[in-house]
């Protein structure tokens, strides 16, 4: 890729193969691959993420809101999408555009019936969510029965898959808790399909599920953070590349003298004579404050150069004294050398919060590396 000019995120399609094809790797060849993309997936480009991974084979994926579903239908991405947090106001723009909901309660389960029933939906595609630990949102084992008297009476929906989430399947040293989540889902997962009278899709296992439980891929499993580039292990992310990298370049360097200061509030005064480069990307592109005096860095000409002072909402000002470099040059935010998960770690964050922040006024851009 040619040096950035300006804030740009570029988003590495060749990074994404790899990763699709590293954690399908962990599965068996009938064990159906939903790939998460919700949050413009991951930050980056849910439509460009999307349609490349139906050239890869996906099998399903995931949103967590009903209009992320719609702008991909929009794209004319026809394969099935699943709402992971489907709210009654958008009942009818889900069934119009062909999108499946998971139900979580009984509130829902009763109104998505009644709104397909009013609209003459037959079989329509539900996917029944159930709470086995992480406490969000899910059914219960012991609304089974209520569940089963209830779709017994309708014609209007059917059990597309019935699923849940793991807490903490990326801790081993919580090991324990989550072999103890597999196994009730497991159990929840019986006794269903004994009343249903068929077999539904089944799947709990994310990311790190589909690589520390291989017990926990039932016959479906779905990886959001993992697709990205970011396995939560040292060991796995060996084997996985950043698929997003944050650019911007230096607007203005300037020689602060000693007990001048940079940035709102004095946040940096100079102990000596000090040169800063100012950057223009600030926490309005989702770089927070919680980055400025030093907990954060970029990387110029390979080297780091702290922040400096607060950041501001469009820019930052970085330290960079012993860096050769000038105004026009390219600096890297995050991405395959400086990871977004070492730099969220600065500030006692996690990489999917810093990638799916970045603000949708940064350019995008489409390479393969």
């Amino acid at each position: 890729m040619p040096k950035a000019h300006e804030t740009l995120l570029e988003i590495d399609l060749n990074a994404l193969d790899n990763n699709y094809k590293y954690i399908t790797s962990k599965i068996t060849p009938t064990t159906q691959m939903l790939a998460v993309v919700k949050a413009f997936a991951y930050g980056s480009d849910a439509v460009i993420v999307a349609r490349e991974l139906v050239t890869l084979g996906v099998n399903y994926f995931a949103v967590a809101y009903t209009k992320e579903g719609e702008t991909l239908r929009n794209a004319a991405i026809d394969t099935p999408i699943l709402v992971l947090h489907p709210l009654p106001v958008d009942f009818e723009s889900i069934v119009n555009r062909c999108l499946e909901p998971s139900i979580y309660s009984r509130k829902t389960l009763s109104e998505f019936i009644a709104f397909a029933e009013a609209n003459n939906q037959t079989n329509y595609p539900i996917h029944l969510k159930f709470n086995t630990g992480l406490n969000r949102l899910g059914f219960n084992e012991s609304d089974i029965l209520w569940i089963v008297k209830t779709l017994s009476k309708t014609k209007s929906v059917k059990v597309k898959s019935a699923f849940s989430h793991l807490a903490a399947s990326e801790d081993l040293k919580l090991k324990e808790f989550t072999i103890g989540q597999i196994g009730v889902f497991r159990k929840i997962s019986e006794k269903l399909i004994a009343q249903l009278g068929y077999k539904p899709l089944l799947h709990c296992a994310n990311t790190s599920g589909i690589i520390n439980y291989p017990e926990a891929h039932f016959n479906m499993v779905r990886s959001g953070i993992g697709l990205y580039g970011y396995g939560n292990d040292s060991e796995v992310n060996k084997y996985l590349k950043p698929v997003a990298t944050l650019k911007t370049v230096i607007s203005q360097i300037h020689e602060v003298q000693k007990n001048q200061s940079v940035g709102y509030n004095r946040g940096f005064i100079a102990e000596k004579t000090t040169k800063s480069a100012t950057l223009p990307i600030g926490h309005a592109d989702g770089i927070p404050r919680s980055y400025g005096n030093e907990n954060g860095w970029v990387t110029i000409a390979g080297k780091k150069a702290p922040i400096l002072g607060n950041v501001c909402m469009d820019m930052i000002m970085v330290d960079v004294t012993n860096i050769e470099c000038e105004e026009g040059d390219e600096v890297i935010v995050f991405g395959p050398s400086a990871t977004a998960e070492e730099l969220a770690a600065a500030v006692n964050s996690i990489s999917y919060e810093l990638i799916t922040a970045i603000s949708q006024r940064v350019k995008r851009v489409i390479c393969r590396k």
